[in-house]
């Protein structure tokens, strides 16, 4: 413990980050940038070989940070050699954890990291979990996988879960200033994590245990899925009432106390929100406990695209049309206003819907040239240019993501119908609104 603090304080310490994607790119350009040697480890040599040129293959991501990070003698250095994790002396796991076809955890990406690191293991290192996961992941799933070697912790290496609270596109909220969560295995873990995370951000949160903060990013993320369900429902309840939910969640925030807007939309996107609860609920069966909460709202926020379709219906029907054959346009793949991330994105869902119900459908995403593959089946789709002219051409466009491109009076001069999710585009713009 001391040599590893040591190192840390001296930030003599290798930092070895596996998953460089939305979570870990930016944590190894923090630690970098406070004066880590970093090891970002990748399958995707694309990926690895773009960091190591100085490129920035995340859009909200400076690339400037990153060529100067990685430039010579650059702290960070990207690689597919997963035998270097030996040279590091703090590893911190940043992959995903996505559910399975029923709903069920899919650790799959951090067991499989868990095990190669152990091929790796040596005495000295700390090993931190940073992917959402169920209470007992770190001390049941990985310590049993680690400790196979034969190396026993605290006694040789250390152990720790801290969540990861990254906002893509955020600049209110930075990864170096966002408070850090940790709970190690044992003390000596979490102490040393804390140690870790406590050279480069402004602030440590340490907590008992791993198990406590796992269960912390599982509320964080509960907390938002439900209050969003029920605005959801909201929404549902007082369209059918006549009343606008925007101009209701407004007149409700001038409470000075006692009440935090949430906003409705189309369905849940994200890796977190979409997920994350679920994997409470799958843990909570082994105890015999049933979690009608994060049920319920899964429910309601999964059936929001269909909603949306179903009202998309209404509208052009009212216009004399039906949704068969109709030319819609699906504004924004991502799932947040102005950033190239389309992961969970309900987007898909009201593309695939919408198709269903025989439309021609066609989307406008700056973020996105083209659609990417997911876990899902989706049809290979070219954005379509951002002008008012391109926009005329439909009988309706639907506006799923608020990026700012869209907020353009003048693109919506020659469009006679919109179906709008995300309360952006007035009426006093020229189409007809009709709110989703």
């Amino acid at each position: 413990m001391r040599e590893l603090i040591r190192l840390l304080e001296a930030r003599e310490a290798k930092v070895g980050i596996i998953g460089l994607g939305y979570v870990g790119l930016p944590l190894a350009l923090v630690f970098a940038e406070g004066g880590f040697p970093v090891l970002g480890f990748d399958i995707d040599s694309d990926k690895v070989s773009r960091l190591n040129r100085g490129d920035s293959y995340i859009a909200h991501i400076d690339a400037t940070r990153v060529a100067l990070a990685t430039a010579p003698p650059g702290r960070l250095q990207g690689t597919t050699d997963f035998s270097r994790l030996r040279e590091c002396d703090a590893i911190l796991i940043c992959l995903p954890t996505p559910l399975g076809r029923h709903r069920e955890p899919d650790l799959s990406y951090v067991l499989g990291a868990a095990e190669t690191i152990a091929y790796q293991l040596r005495p000295g290192q700390l090993i931190v979990l940073e992917s959402t996961t169920y209470p007992g992941t770190t001390d049941e799933e990985l310590q049993p996988i680690l400790e196979r070697t034969g190396l026993r912790t605290p006694q040789d290496f250390y152990l720790a879960f801290s969540p990861e609270r990254e906002d893509p596109g955020s600049r209110q909220f930075t990864t170096r200033d966002i408070p850090k969560v940790v709970g190690g295995v044992n003390p000596e873990s979490t102490e040393a994590a804390a140690a870790l995370y406590g050279q480069v951000l402004t602030q440590v949160v340490p907590v008992s245990n791993s198990r406590v903060a796992e269960a912390c990013k599982l509320l964080e993320n509960i907390y938002r899925a439900v209050n969003i369900a029920l605005v959801n429902e909201l929404k549902m309840t007082f369209h059918r009432m006549g009343i606008d939910i925007w101009e209701v969640i407004a007149a409700a925030s001038t409470k000075p106390f006692g009440f935090q807007p949430f906003y409705p939309g189309p369905g849940l996107g994200g890796h977190c929100i979409p997920l994350d609860p679920f994997y409470l609920t799958w843990k909570a069966a082994e105890y015999g406990m049933w979690t009608r909460f994060i049920e319920l709202a899964g429910e309601i926020n999964t059936n929001m695209p269909a909603w949306v379709v179903a009202e998309a219906a209404a509208a052009l029907s009212d216009e004399g049309r039906s949704l068969k054959g109709a030319k819609v346009l699906v504004l924004g793949l991502a799932y947040k206003p102005d950033i190239d991330d389309d992961r969970e994105s309900p987007s898909y869902k009201l593309i695939e819907l919408l198709r269903d119900r025989g439309a021609e459908v066609s989307y406008c995403d700056p973020h996105f040239p083209s659609t990417r593959p997911g876990r899902s089946k989706r049809p290979l789709l070219h954005s379509v240019p951002l002008t008012a002219e391109e926009f005329g051409r439909y009988d309706l466009v639907l506006l799923a993501t608020a990026h700012q491109e869209f907020k353009d009076p003048a693109l919506y001069r020659f469009t006679r119908l919109v179906v709008d999710t995300r309360n952006v585009v007035k009426e006093e713009w020229g189409p007809r609104v009709v709110k989703a």
